[in-house]
Protein backbone atom coordinates (compact mmCIF):
# COMPACT_ATOMS: atom_id res chain seq x y z
CA UNK A 1 0.00 0.00 0.00
CA UNK A 2 1.53 3.11 -0.92
CA UNK A 3 1.69 6.23 1.40
CA UNK A 4 -0.93 8.42 -0.70
CA UNK A 5 -3.40 5.42 -0.12
CA UNK A 6 -2.74 5.31 3.47
CA UNK A 7 -3.21 9.32 3.76
CA UNK A 8 -6.78 8.66 2.21
CA UNK A 9 -7.73 6.15 5.06
CA UNK A 10 -10.00 7.23 6.88
CA UNK A 11 -8.12 6.11 10.82
CA UNK A 12 -5.33 7.76 9.55
CA UNK A 13 -7.07 11.03 8.82
CA UNK A 14 -8.93 10.45 12.57
CA UNK A 15 -5.69 10.14 13.78
CA UNK A 16 -3.79 13.48 11.78
CA UNK A 17 -7.30 15.45 13.44
CA UNK A 18 -6.92 14.23 16.78
CA UNK A 19 -3.61 15.09 17.12
CA UNK A 20 -4.55 18.30 15.42
CA UNK A 21 -6.80 18.85 18.20
CA UNK A 22 -5.26 17.40 21.09
CA UNK A 23 -1.64 17.65 21.01
CA UNK A 24 0.21 15.42 24.32
CA UNK A 25 1.18 19.19 25.29
CA UNK A 26 -2.21 19.93 25.97
CA UNK A 27 -3.30 17.27 27.11
CA UNK A 28 -1.11 16.36 30.29
CA UNK A 29 0.60 20.41 30.25
CA UNK A 30 3.94 20.66 31.99
CA UNK A 31 2.56 24.55 33.08
CA UNK A 32 -0.48 26.18 34.31
CA UNK A 33 -0.93 30.12 33.75
CA UNK A 34 -0.28 31.87 37.00
CA UNK A 35 -3.99 33.02 37.64
CA UNK A 36 -4.81 29.10 37.83
CA UNK A 37 -3.56 29.26 41.59
CA UNK A 38 -6.96 31.08 42.56
CA UNK A 39 -9.51 29.39 44.65
CA UNK A 40 -11.73 29.58 42.43
CA UNK A 41 -9.78 27.19 40.28
CA UNK A 42 -9.75 24.58 42.81
CA UNK A 43 -13.46 23.53 42.94
CA UNK A 44 -13.53 22.13 39.22
CA UNK A 45 -10.49 19.74 40.60
CA UNK A 46 -12.25 18.71 43.59
CA UNK A 47 -15.98 18.17 41.42
CA UNK A 48 -13.89 15.61 39.71
CA UNK A 49 -11.95 14.07 42.65
CA UNK A 50 -15.57 13.93 44.22
CA UNK A 51 -17.07 11.94 41.24
CA UNK A 52 -14.30 9.82 41.76
CA UNK A 53 -15.03 8.79 44.71
CA UNK A 54 -19.12 8.72 43.90
CA UNK A 55 -18.40 6.02 40.86
CA UNK A 56 -15.68 4.08 43.22
CA UNK A 57 -18.63 4.01 45.99
CA UNK A 58 -20.97 3.30 44.18
CA UNK A 59 -19.63 0.38 42.45
CA UNK A 60 -19.11 -1.34 45.93
CA UNK A 61 -22.82 -0.86 46.67
CA UNK A 62 -23.80 -1.81 43.36
CA UNK A 63 -22.18 -5.18 43.32
CA UNK A 64 -23.48 -6.09 47.18
CA UNK A 65 -27.06 -4.75 46.94
CA UNK A 66 -29.15 -3.18 49.47
CA UNK A 67 -29.37 -5.65 51.72
CA UNK A 68 -25.77 -5.58 52.12
CA UNK A 69 -25.68 -1.90 52.64
CA UNK A 70 -28.92 -1.78 55.22
CA UNK A 71 -27.84 -4.50 57.10
CA UNK A 72 -24.01 -4.52 57.68
CA UNK A 73 -21.83 -1.90 59.12
CA UNK A 74 -19.23 -2.03 56.47
CA UNK A 75 -21.97 -1.51 53.95
CA UNK A 76 -23.46 1.49 55.89
CA UNK A 77 -19.99 2.93 56.00
CA UNK A 78 -19.32 2.85 52.69
CA UNK A 79 -23.43 4.13 51.96
CA UNK A 80 -22.73 7.16 54.10
CA UNK A 81 -19.64 8.04 52.58
CA UNK A 82 -21.15 7.34 48.76
CA UNK A 83 -23.88 10.20 50.17
CA UNK A 84 -20.69 12.27 51.84
CA UNK A 85 -18.96 12.31 48.57
CA UNK A 86 -22.53 13.08 46.30
CA UNK A 87 -22.56 16.03 48.66
CA UNK A 88 -18.81 17.65 48.51
CA UNK A 89 -19.21 16.45 44.85
CA UNK A 90 -22.59 19.03 44.39
CA UNK A 91 -20.96 21.82 46.81
CA UNK A 92 -18.21 21.87 44.49
CA UNK A 93 -19.54 21.61 41.21
CA UNK A 94 -22.22 24.75 42.08
CA UNK A 95 -19.37 27.05 43.50
CA UNK A 96 -17.38 26.01 39.93
CA UNK A 97 -20.90 26.74 37.97
CA UNK A 98 -21.65 29.95 39.48
CA UNK A 99 -17.52 30.94 39.55
CA UNK A 100 -17.56 30.46 35.87
CA UNK A 101 -20.64 32.26 35.14
CA UNK A 102 -19.01 35.32 37.37
CA UNK A 103 -15.96 34.98 34.81
CA UNK A 104 -17.70 34.86 32.08
CA UNK A 105 -16.36 31.27 31.03
CA UNK A 106 -17.69 30.93 27.37
CA UNK A 107 -15.70 33.81 26.58
CA UNK A 108 -13.03 32.93 23.48
CA UNK A 109 -14.66 30.50 21.61
CA UNK A 110 -15.31 28.52 25.12
CA UNK A 111 -19.33 28.46 24.68
CA UNK A 112 -19.54 24.24 24.13
CA UNK A 113 -17.49 24.25 27.18
CA UNK A 114 -19.46 25.84 28.95
CA UNK A 115 -22.59 24.27 28.04
CA UNK A 116 -21.43 20.56 28.37
CA UNK A 117 -20.98 21.92 32.18
CA UNK A 118 -24.25 23.19 32.46
CA UNK A 119 -25.54 19.59 30.79
CA UNK A 120 -23.68 17.56 33.71
CA UNK A 121 -25.02 19.69 36.20
CA UNK A 122 -28.49 18.74 35.20
CA UNK A 123 -27.37 15.21 34.28
CA UNK A 124 -26.32 15.11 37.96
CA UNK A 125 -28.78 16.22 39.37
CA UNK A 126 -30.85 13.36 37.78
CA UNK A 127 -28.35 11.58 39.21
CA UNK A 128 -29.09 11.99 42.62
CA UNK A 129 -32.80 12.06 42.46
CA UNK A 130 -32.51 8.67 41.07
CA UNK A 131 -30.13 7.60 43.97
CA UNK A 132 -32.34 8.87 46.67
CA UNK A 133 -35.20 6.70 45.73
CA UNK A 134 -33.32 4.02 45.01
CA UNK A 135 -32.58 3.90 48.98
CA UNK A 136 -34.70 1.42 49.82
CA UNK A 137 -36.12 2.65 52.74
CA UNK A 138 -38.64 5.13 54.45
CA UNK A 139 -37.13 8.43 52.76
CA UNK A 140 -36.83 6.90 49.33
CA UNK A 141 -41.00 5.81 49.81
CA UNK A 142 -41.43 9.53 50.58
CA UNK A 143 -39.50 10.80 48.27
CA UNK A 144 -40.74 9.09 45.30
CA UNK A 145 -44.55 9.49 46.56
CA UNK A 146 -44.18 13.32 46.78
CA UNK A 147 -42.50 13.16 43.38
CA UNK A 148 -44.99 11.28 41.02
CA UNK A 149 -47.42 13.69 41.04
CA UNK A 150 -45.25 16.11 39.63
CA UNK A 151 -43.62 14.17 37.25
CA UNK A 152 -46.90 12.33 36.19
CA UNK A 153 -48.46 16.05 35.19
CA UNK A 154 -45.53 16.45 32.58
CA UNK A 155 -46.37 12.84 31.15
CA UNK A 156 -43.04 12.06 31.70
CA UNK A 157 -44.54 9.70 34.30
CA UNK A 158 -45.37 7.12 31.63
CA UNK A 159 -41.86 6.33 31.01
CA UNK A 160 -40.23 7.66 34.19
CA UNK A 161 -41.69 5.61 37.03
CA UNK A 162 -40.45 7.00 40.20
CA UNK A 163 -42.38 4.08 42.24
CA UNK A 164 -40.69 1.21 40.06
CA UNK A 165 -37.87 0.65 42.73
CA UNK A 166 -35.95 -1.27 39.54
CA UNK A 167 -36.56 1.49 36.76
CA UNK A 168 -34.85 3.66 38.70
CA UNK A 169 -32.26 1.91 40.06
CA UNK A 170 -31.08 0.93 36.41
CA UNK A 171 -30.95 4.70 35.61
CA UNK A 172 -29.39 5.70 38.77
CA UNK A 173 -26.16 2.61 38.45
CA UNK A 174 -26.25 2.60 34.22
CA UNK A 175 -27.87 5.34 32.66
CA UNK A 176 -27.22 8.45 34.24
CA UNK A 177 -23.50 7.82 35.55
CA UNK A 178 -22.80 7.24 32.41
CA UNK A 179 -23.84 10.45 31.04
CA UNK A 180 -22.44 11.94 33.69
CA UNK A 181 -18.76 10.77 33.01
CA UNK A 182 -19.70 11.03 29.29
CA UNK A 183 -20.13 14.64 29.49
CA UNK A 184 -17.30 15.66 32.45
CA UNK A 185 -15.13 13.87 30.29
CA UNK A 186 -15.82 15.67 27.05
CA UNK A 187 -15.70 19.04 29.60
CA UNK A 188 -12.64 17.90 30.31
CA UNK A 189 -11.27 17.70 26.63
CA UNK A 190 -12.64 21.08 25.93
CA UNK A 191 -10.61 23.06 28.65
CA UNK A 192 -7.50 21.28 27.20
CA UNK A 193 -8.59 22.22 23.79
CA UNK A 194 -9.66 25.74 25.02
CA UNK A 195 -7.34 26.67 28.11
CA UNK A 196 -8.71 27.65 31.15
CA UNK A 197 -10.22 31.05 30.91
CA UNK A 198 -8.60 33.93 32.42
CA UNK A 199 -9.56 36.42 34.57
CA UNK A 200 -11.10 39.90 33.61
CA UNK A 201 -8.51 42.08 32.86
CA UNK A 202 -8.74 45.28 35.17
CA UNK A 203 -8.11 47.98 32.77
CA UNK A 204 -9.21 46.54 29.53
CA UNK A 205 -8.50 47.98 26.39
CA UNK A 206 -11.23 49.37 24.15
CA UNK A 207 -10.17 49.71 20.44
CA UNK A 208 -12.06 51.81 18.25
CA UNK A 209 -13.54 53.72 21.39
CA UNK A 210 -15.40 57.41 19.90
CA UNK A 211 -14.55 60.05 22.29
CA UNK A 212 -17.46 62.61 22.59
CA UNK A 213 -16.70 65.93 22.93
Amino acid sequence: MSSSEIERQWTTRLRHRVEGKLPPEKMLPDTQPNYVSSWIYVFGVATMSALFVVIATGCILALRGPQWWHGSAYGHFINSLHLWSVEIFFFSMVVHLWGKFAMAAWRGGRALTWMTGVITFLASVATAFTGYVSQSNFDSQWISTQAKDGINATGAGAYFNVLNLGQMLMWHIVLLPLAAVVLTALHIVLVRIKGVVPPFEENPVVENAEVTQ
